[in-house]
């Protein structure tokens, strides 16, 4: 763990017993948090800023995990659970939004992370604002440079291990550029019509602008502009959008 971290939970007199109480774990457990040796969940990353009253950012060092534990749960489970970050049900429809777009436009020169972090935002909330239902239901944290999906790394990982997707390093007017090449077909029964017609309005909206465009535009989304750096961006706040960003017309009933 970074020296910074440790010197947060100093500043704010949390001790291995306190950390493991807040994190439900046991104290060793606690201590391989402190020293390095175990990396923390999303949930765990979230729970210990809101206990100590700073954004995730502050507790991370101010930089988001390159890696975060992928862990599914049920409708049984209860999201007051520890350890949990998304519905198993949304890790599969994740999965096929992202093999459906990259199949699209996963080719072309500027569809890189940062391009399909951005559709992937306005993908959810769009969607969000015009149904009032969720697409895939990822949560999404405020980065400088725009919205920033916290499942993606994990989800991305696994299907990088189960032969679904590749991952691979280009460049783009002379800088680096990750992209993603579907391997296998995206499965459209997971998805209805209204999702795949809503997905294709989206890549036809946004496919075209490079990073920089995009991170500019959702710059000027109220979602990101009132949500505070480093914290997980509101979907309700899609309603108080300028028409700049909106994409429903509230003069008609959805």
């Amino acid at each position: 763990m970074t020296n910074s971290f440790k010197k947060l939970l100093s500043d704010k007199n949390i001790t291995q017993e306190k950390l493991a109480d807040i994190f439900c774990i046991s104290r060793p457990t606690a201590a391989k948090i402190i020293a390095g040796e175990k990396e923390m969940t999303i949930s765990e990353v979230r729970r210990l800023a809101e206990v100590l009253g700073v954004s995730i950012e502050e507790v991370l060092g101010e930089q988001i995990p390159r890696e975060i534990v992928l862990e599914k749960c049920s409708d049984e489970q209860t999201q007051d659970m520890e350890r949990i970050s998304i519905p198993a049900e949304n890790v599969e429809k994740f999965k096929n939004v992202l093999l459906y777009i990259t199949q699209k436009i996963g080719a072309l020169p500027n569809i890189g992370q940062t391009v399909l972090y951005k559709i992937l935002y306005f993908c959810d909330f769009d969607y969000y604002e015009k149904f009032e239902e969720q697409l895939i239901g990822a949560r999404y944290i405020r980065n400088h440079y725009g919205p920033t999906p916290v499942e993606f790394a994990a989800v991305v990982k696994e299907m990088v291990n189960d032969g679904q997707i590749e991952e691979i390093k280009t460049k783009f007017f002379n800088k680096e550029q990750t992209k993603y090449i579907p391997v296998t077909s995206p499965d459209f029964s997971v998805l209805t019509g209204q999702e795949l017609n809503h997905i294709d309005e989206e890549i036809e909206r946004l496919s075209g602008k490079t990073a920089k465009e995009l991170s500019e535009f959702s710059h000027k989304d109220v979602p990101w502009i009132v949500t505070p750096e480093g914290k997980e961006i509101p979907y309700e706040t899609v309603f108080y959008r300028t028409p700049e960003t909106s994409v429903r017309n509230y003069d008609v009933e959805v």
